[in-house]
């Protein structure tokens, strides 16, 4: 299996699913119909099926398009009723091609989210805008909670799972993480290299959950250093429980220039 990130809006990705045996592809959240029609007529491929994460419209705007021109299956939130024809939550699963991708329910970013994931050997993790690469999605429909419960479950997947998230928001990202721990040397040499990636248009996805446990400020909220930067930056006192203290730092973020 193979996943290739086509570029649409000013920073989305639409992950692209493919396998060396099959002529179909699936796409990942296509908020822009054109983008994947175009790569199916470049690249003589058929849409067999789109996988969606949350219903904002930069992550399902091309779905009607795509589903009417291919007529194939869309698996999404049950509740997005026009645009889906299977409705999934967590402990549902999915063939895709010749794997298997495993739901899970991630409310925090929208009361709707869902990832998906497999469980090969190295599993590969569609999280949408509830992980990002350094980052997590902006709290928006759920609650501090929500979302710290969403990080909890991600971080219990296996260390060598692939991150794919559908925005290129890294280095914007890791600008802040930096500003919690100025000294975090995986958190520096992955600017480095992410830099570099950004300077030749590459993508700098996916990531790795190890790599995200060792630099992601959303997944080490519970530390002492990240908690008295991130309530230093807001003018608050260190919050004292686990959510108080996820929830300085994603409202750090949120204030962050």
């Amino acid at each position: 299996m193979t996943l290739l990130p086509l570029p649409a809006f000013q920073d989305n990705y639409i992950w692209i699913i493919s396998d060396k045996d099959s002529s179909l592809i699936w796409a990942v959240d296509p908020g822009d119909a054109q983008v994947v029609s175009t790569y199916c007529a470049e690249n003589n491929s058929k849409l067999g099926g789109i996988l969606i994460t949350h219903h904002h419209r930069d992550h399902t705007g091309g779905v009607a398009k795509l589903k009417e021109q291919f007529q194939c299956p869309v698996y999404g939130p049950k509740h997005l009723t026009d645009l889906i024809t299977h409705g999934v939550d967590e402990g549902d699963s999915i063939s895709v091609l010749s794997n298997t991708f495993h739901v899970l329910a991630t409310p925090g970013h929208t009361l709707d989210h869902l990832c998906y994931v497999t469980k090969e050997e190295t599993p590969r993790l569609l999280c949408g805008d509830t992980l990002f690469k350094g980052g997590c999605g902006r709290i928006m429909e759920g609650t501090a909670e929500m979302m710290l419960a969403a990080m909890a479950k991600l971080s219990h997947l296996p260390d060598n799972t692939l991150v794919y998230c559908t925005h290129e928001y890294t280095l914007a990202n890791y600008r802040f993480a930096l500003s919690l721990e100025p000294n975090n040397e995986q958190l520096i040499n992955s600017i480095s290299e992410c830099e570099k990636k950004r300077q030749h248009n590459e993508a700098t996805l996916p990531s790795l959950l190890s790599l995200e446990k060792a630099t992601n400020p959303f997944l080490r909220s519970h530390l002492s250093d990240i908690q008295q930067h991130a309530a230093k930056q807001l003018s608050e006192s260190v919050a004292n429980d686990p959510v108080a203290s996820f929830s300085q730092v994603r409202r750090a973020k949120d204030t962050f220039s």
